[in-house]
């Protein structure tokens, strides 16, 4: 199978969860993995997602580490809804999902 990678980045002005998991992260700006397989014997290119991927990075003492965090779409919208209502009623800026920039 052929697979592919996507990668963006998502900006949280608040204190977040993602999923099940109670652990809070930090606001900030995060690197958002998806990656898709290529779906073989149709008369066109289509790709399914298998898996979606959180990049938290280090900091602090841990500065340097990078965990991925598998998370679902729908998890990840979630967590933006979230963050973009509570920026609405504190008057912050919101999240959004937007592309990375390919350097090379």
């Amino acid at each position: 199978m052929l697979t592919r990678s996507t990668r963006s980045m998502v900006t949280f002005a608040n204190v977040f969860t993602m999923g099940d998991s109670l652990q809070e992260m930090p606001a900030g700006t995060y690197e958002i993995v998806v990656e898709e397989e290529l779906l073989q014997g149709l008369s066109f290119e289509a790709y399914r997602r298998i898996a979606t991927h959180l990049m938290v990075r280090g900091r602090d003492g841990e500065a340097g580490k990078t965990e991925m965090h598998m998370i679902t779409k729908e998890d990840l919208e979630y967590a933006i809804a979230c963050d973009r209502t509570l920026s609405e009623t504190t008057k912050n800026s919101e999240a959004a999902l937007s592309p990375q920039e390919d350097t090379t």
